[in-house]
């Protein structure tokens, strides 16, 4: 039988930063992923700065775009044209991210394995094409639809949202400066937004919203791509997925498992982007598994409250941020226009500021006024404070 330290399951940005960490520290890594490399994934493909400082390497190679632009509508009418001091976000495909951060994996050390059929049977032992592997630890990093979480009881309690999005060649874009700017349509989703990110030679379009969204998301996309003259037919690679977002009853590990990223939930509500959150929880993981390979701890248990203690209140954040927008989408737009409130937006993008609960001054009133927005609005989706 084979045997390695830890098996992790799914090759995404989660799964291959985790695998490099531990890989550096010497430990025996096995990736296995069933897609074959390289493969793309549904994604707008965008990288805070905030998500980029969590890397252990730079992912200069590649990078189509840099964003130091964001166009903010509401419903298709009032518009805020927002310029940042500084590059916010790097854009990328994670056809090409994701396979770039596997290599970095394979060069620290770890064995990678795709097209693989996966099947865990225990926090210490799986099957990879039907071919028994031992282990110390197994990490899940098999997104919204992994069979890691369900078969070791981890993960549970997911509010999901959904998108759809497809790309577009910037030839057959209306004229204008599309590199180095986001678009962002608020208001026209139910709990979501509508976007544009420029890539290398096209750009992708996309909405995304609530999990009941489903059925509509093909309308609300046709209505966005006829705001910018464009043709629904005329997006390639047009397809869906699932952002599944946690809550306080989601268990992230147990015993000698854990799991990280999309599979964990871990996710930003208001957002939708989830690499922040997938590296954050790569390099806990990578963190507290080696410290029970080593026998500094019995299980993982506490990689579960570090996750929530690192990223809760960001979390808490973007739900009340998800609500108002959602409920009161002119007010919260209001204190968009405001200087102040930008500045905060930059700060939590830049990594500057690690929750809306850090600003000072007015940013910290707006935020405030956000929050006190979602509080009047009441959800049952939205977590704890």
């Amino acid at each position: 039988m084979e045997r390695y330290d830890v098996a992790i399951v799914g090759a995404g940005p989660a799964g291959s930063t985790a695998a490099y960490r531990l890989a550096r520290a010497r430990a025996r890594v096995l990736l296995v992923e069933k897609a074959r490399f390289p493969r793309d994934k549904p994604c707008g493909g965008g990288l805070t700065v905030r998500a980029v400082r969590q890397l252990p390497f730079s992912i200069e190679p590649v990078v189509e775009d840099r964003i130091t632009r964001t166009r903010c509508r509401l419903r298709y009418g009032p518009k805020i044209e927002h310029q940042s001091p500084r590059v916010v976000c790097l854009m990328t495909q994670r056809r090409r991210l994701d396979a770039f951060l596997v290599e970095q994996a394979v060069a620290a050390g770890a064995e990678f394995r795709d097209g693989v059929h996966v099947a865990v049977d225990s926090e210490t032992e799986l099957r990879v094409d039907g071919r028994p592997v031992e282990v110390g630890a197994v990490i899940g990093a098999d997104g919204a639809n992994g069979i890691t979480a369900r078969s070791l009881g981890l993960g549970g309690a997911i509010v999901n949202g959904v998108a759809l999005e497809g790309n577009l060649p910037y030839e057959e874009l209306p004229g204008g400066s599309w590199h180095g700017r986001l678009v962002l349509e608020l208001g026209t989703v139910p709990g979501g937004y509508g976007w544009i990110f420029p890539k290398g030679d096209h750009v992708n379009v996309g909405v995304g919203g609530w999990g009941d969204q489903g059925p509509h998301l093909r309308r609300h996309l046709r209505v966005l791509c006829e705001h910018y003259g464009i043709e629904l037919r005329q997006l390639s690679d047009l397809r869906g997925h699932r952002l599944p977002m946690r809550r306080p009853a989601t268990l992230l590990a147990r015993g000698r498992a854990l799991v990280v990223g999309d599979a964990a939930g871990a996710l930003d509500p208001v957002s939708g982007d989830g690499i922040y959150e997938a590296l954050v929880t790569a390099r806990l993981a990578a963190e507290h598994t080696l410290e029970m390979l080593r026998g500094g701890v019995a299980g993982l248990e506490p990689y579960d409250t570090a996750v929530r203690r690192e990223l809760d209140p960001l979390a808490s954040a973007g739900w009340g941020a998800k609500i108002a927008l959602d409920r009161y989408p002119r007010a919260v737009f209001a204190l968009m226009r405001l200087p102040v409130t930008w500045r905060v937006l930059d700060g939590l993008v830049l990594g500057e500021v690690s929750h809306p609960g850090e600003a000072r001054g007015a940013g910290l009133k707006a935020m405030q006024v956000i929050r006190g927005l979602a509080r009047l609005a009441g959800s049952p989706h939205m977590a704890p404070a």
